[in-house]
């Protein structure tokens, strides 16, 4: 006897899903922050930018990994990185120190935001470009969630050092929230880990590195980001560095140019041109 075939339930797969999921709880991690704020709950609301960085980190990955990347998702990323990134930030450091400056305090905080929105928008706006293979492990100014980190610095120092009153003055927290968003919004090179790839020989020891970190993140919470914040700044120069140096090694390759002592640069020279590195 003839039976009625039964209708395939159509829905999105959890893989598709799961990247979005993280992305709404980085939003709500950043949105706590500044519940935390209001309640002159510093270190929970530093630490809700700090999780809010780490869900918008897994997110990308995630969906890299299970294939669950579209453009819906790409857009929700970018609101929901203004909100925990630039505009948490921005009332956490306002209701901490630069209330005392009234209407400059404000003006110095929304700064802030704008460079950050704008920042966003011209990662928007480059999505889709194509980059050229030495450009890749490359940002264009700093991060939103590494500027985030730097804006918070004083902070960070408070908490692990309150004998050290300085940093909380205006001075310094305004002083720093607009260096920081200036370099959110320039042209400088900054690394990014998202292409890189650890050599077999130092799997192992990096395993080893990420245990070792792991434990000091349980001991000295802040102590450990006081130290990645301070190793994410020295490092800017490095990244300018070396991005030149490939630069120049691109453009060498690309006109023919054998350097000195060298080989020439014909094998290589179907190198694409330079252009922006990825932000």
């Amino acid at each position: 006897m003839f039976r009625a075939r039964r209708k395939r339930f159509k829905g999105q797969s959890l893989n598709v899903m799961i990247p979005t999921l993280l992305t709404l709880m980085s939003l709500c991690a950043g949105l706590s922050a500044m519940r935390f704020a209001l309640m002159a709950k510093w270190e929970w609301a530093v630490a809700a930018v700090i999780l809010a960085g780490f869900l918008d980190n897994m997110d990308g990955r995630m969906a890299r990994l299970l294939g669950g990347g579209s453009k819906f998702g790409t857009e929700l990323d970018s609101l929901s990185d203004f909100v925990s990134f630039g505009v948490a930030p921005a009332i956490v450091l306002y209701h901490w120190s630069l209330w005392e400056l009234g209407g400059k305090g404000w003006i110095i905080v929304t700064f802030y935001c704008i460079c950050s929105a704008l920042r966003l928008a011209r990662f928007n706006s480059r999505l889709g470009e194509v980059m050229p293979p030495w450009a890749y492990n490359y940002f264009t100014g700093v991060s939103a969630p590494a500027g985030a980190g730097l804006a918070l610095f004083p902070m960070m120092i408070s908490f692990q050092f309150p004998e050290f009153e300085a940093v909380r003055s205006v001075f310094v927290v305004g002083t720093l929230a607009v260096v920081t968003a200036l370099l959110k919004i320039s042209t400088i090179p900054t690394y990014s880990l998202k292409q890189i790839k650890i050599p077999q020989p130092y799997v192992l020891p990096t395993f080893l590195l990420v245990g070792i970190f792991a434990a000091t993140l349980v001991a000295e919470f802040w102590a450990t980001f006081i130290g990645i914040v301070l190793a994410y700044f020295l490092s800017i120069p490095f990244s300018v560095r070396s991005f030149l140096h490939l630069r120049r090694e691109a453009e060498r390759i690309q006109s023919g140019t054998t350097p000195p002592g060298g080989d020439s640069g014909d094998k290589t020279a179907e190198t694409t041109t330079p252009e922006s590195p990825g932000t």
